[in-house]
């Protein structure tokens, strides 16, 4: 069944070409309302009723979503082509930017992935006795209320909440399953006359809660304490703010559905190897602490991850990906939105990537100012960290000229300007600028007043695969004529530089190599690279016993990264007794050298030439001499019933 877009030109503030969206979208287009939501919404009803409906009106997608519970339907989608498209000061066509708005909304999108989390209501308070009190006053009638005061300063005498002194410690966990330590502790006595009386304190109390009200105005309990569930701080001074934390206290009781953000893959892992440390890159950026160190391999608490999609996009080598939506989604839009502006005739099209802040700017700069241009096409994602350097090339190659990412108050600048940073030496030039406004008509005018298109593709890509094959073939499309492109520090992707005079192919880096980028040669002695495979993670750097290995972040571009080159390699030696080929021979005559004569296991001439013997003729040479210690005595006849007969008869 044909998906029937409506469409409204809003009182006709905005111009809508009708025939050109439905030969370029490939959908039913309605005929051109003026007031849908209004005086027109009987015909929207009716299009409802009929179901397989997209609305292009996100403003009202409220009233609309009402409209079709009214009538038992199933709720339309949504697409914003009004405040990102038709409301702009530019005289050019927006119609090919319409078209790859609603190319992109019309994609299915993944079902997310959820955890219920259950909250009964009990709350701890803590702050000084005046402003905690007066919350817990507030919050009473609807949660479970304990107030943790510093000292024990006029106790109020009731029963509509529990109150106690201390110092909290320790606080972990989040909404629904807080646990916290709270030294000097005491509790009040029910009941008595005068001033309540309190038990002794005592150290290391334990207990739990669903919810913390912070209002002690002092360090947080959390780092990055606006992303902890459940956790609100505010300024006691502040009186609208300490409103704020109360109102959202009262509605955090009931069943919850938390999004599971990220997903793991602990094999692909390169943190650590046989004890030695490698990769720590989810561990520098993630804000909440919500990833540990868990071995070899890193874990993650779904329920402190907060989303922010930073460990995504460091990442060397897949195991952590975002998956709220998938990575692969997000190169999917990316894909259709530039395929879908390219062939409705856009031209020069530029990626606006921003979040939930970035979409209200553009909202306000369209009402009120300039509104963006009509190549500057919008890409709403909820996590901005997660768009990294393989994204950004991504965008670059798959046609669009430029890519914008709208920084927001709450975004993890020092990531994305180390991925802007990154895709930069990867070939993106110029091309990618990272937009830090307040201000919407400061915002719209950059955009209008900004020098055209950096980049262009001759071929424009399909972005298909991991995020390191679309790394590189994305940095092929950009820069065709490179063959190695240096790279910052820290980057993921590389060549490894080996001494050969250190080197002694004892091969411990290719046993603990996490990617397999390292490898040996059955056949004789070598030390094989694959660039192309390379996490740059430095775990053979840790490992080497030489200190003969460095790494070198580049990129590679040429068809060698793909292929095992020779690192160093040696003569074997040949086992003085059978000739068969073992070891490396310099490290065998380094060992006689250092061994045959001096050391007192072999001062004998014949132990000294086991050293040059291969594992077998070893073996037969230490079982057959003279002074092997695991030789036994003769071995005893075998008796038999006779010989117990003769000895009786013996005697």
């Amino acid at each position: 069944m044909t998906k029937t877009l409506m469409i409204c030109d809003c009182l006709g503030t905005q111009t809508i070409d009708a025939d050109a969206l439905a030969r370029d979208v490939g959908v039913s287009c309605s005929r051109k309302h003026t007031s849908l939501c209004q005086s027109e919404i009987g015909l929207a009803a009716k299009s409802i009723e009929a179901g397989n409906v997209m609305i292009a009106c996100q403003q009202e997608s409220q009233r609309f979503t009402e409209l079709a519970e009214d009538l038992d339907a199933d709720v339309p989608e949504f697409v914003d082509i009004r405040d990102r498209a038709g409301w702009t000061a530019d005289a050019g066509s927006t119609t090919a930017k319409m078209v790859s708005l609603i190319a992109d909304a019309a994609l299915a999108q993944p079902s997310p992935k959820t955890r219920d989390v259950v909250s009964d209501g009990i709350c701890l308070i803590i702050g000084a006795p005046d402003v905690a009190f007066a919350a817990a006053e507030k919050l009473a009638d609807i949660l479970t209320v304990t107030v943790l005061v510093p000292g024990a300063v006029d106790l109020p005498i009731t029963n509509r909440f529990d109150v106690c002194v201390g110092k909290l410690s320790r606080a972990q966990g989040t909404l629904g399953q807080f646990a916290v330590t709270i030294n000097a502790f005491q509790q009040v006595f029910p009941g008595g006359r005068g001033e309540p009386a309190l038990t002794d304190p005592r150290d290391a109390a334990q207990s739990e809660c669903d919810l913390i009200l912070d209002l002690s105005g002092g360090v947080p309990l959390f780092p990055a304490p606006e992303k902890r569930d459940g956790y609100l701080r505010v300024d006691p001074a502040s009186v609208p703010a300490v409103a704020d934390a109360i109102l959202n206290a009262s509605q955090m009781i009931g069943t919850f559905e938390k999004p599971l953000h990220i997903r793991l893959e602990p094999s692909l892992c390169a943190h650590s190897r046989a004890e030695q440390p490698a990769c720590s890159n989810c561990l520098n950026v993630c804000p909440t602490g919500a990833i540990l160190s868990a071995g070899e391999h890193v874990e993650i608490d779904p329920m402190v991850c907060a989303g922010c999609g930073a460990c995504s996009a460091v990442c060397p080598s897949g195991a952590i990906s975002y998956d709220a939506p998938p990575v692969d989604h997000v190169f999917r839009r990316i894909g259709v939105i530039a395929s879908a502006y390219r062939k409705a005739g856009g031209q020069a099209g530029s990626l606006l990537v921003h979040d939930a802040h970035g979409a209200e700017m553009i909202r306000l700069g369209a009402r009120f100012g300039k509104g963006l241009p009509a190549n500057v096409i919008p890409m709403e994602i909820d996590a901005l960290a997660m768009f990294g350097h393989a994204e950004m090339l991504a965008a670059l190659a798959s046609g669009f000229t430029s890519v914008d990412v709208v920084l927001g108050p709450k975004s993890d600048r020092d990531v994305i300007a180390a991925q802007a940073e990154l895709a930069t030496a990867m070939g993106a030039g110029s091309a990618i600028a990272l937009l830090d406004f307040n201000d919407p008509e400061a915002f719209c005018d950059h955009l209008f007043e900004r020098t055209a298109a950096q980049v262009h593709v001759e071929n424009p890509i399909l972005p298909q695969g991991s995020r390191r094959q679309i790394s590189r073939i994305a940095a092929k499309a950009l820069t065709p004529d490179a063959s190695i492109v240096p790279l910052p520090e820290h980057a993921p992707y590389g060549a490894v530089l080996v001494d050969t005079d250190a080197c002694t192919l004892c091969l411990a880096c290719v046993s603990l190599c996490p990617s397999g980028a390292l490898a040996d040669n059955p056949d004789m002695p070598q030390l094989r690279f694959q660039e192309d495979a390379c996490l740059q993670c430095g775990l053979c750097t840790n490992v080497c016993p030489e200190n003969a290995i460095t790494l070198q972040p580049q990129l590679n571009l040429t068809d060698t990264a793909l292929d095992q080159v020779v690192l160093n390699e040696e003569e074997p030696f040949a086992c003085v007794e059978c000739g068969s080929l073992f070891g490396v021979k310099s490290t065998v005559e380094r060992i006689m050298e250092k061994l045959a004569g001096n050391h007192a296991m072999f001062s004998n001439p014949a132990t000294a030439r086991m050293i040059q013997m291969c594992d077998n003729c070893r073996v037969q040479a230490q079982y057959h001499s003279e002074n092997n210690p695991l030789t036994g005595g003769k071995r005893p006849a075998v008796r038999t019933t006779d010989d117990y007969f003769s000895r009786r008869k013996d005697h």
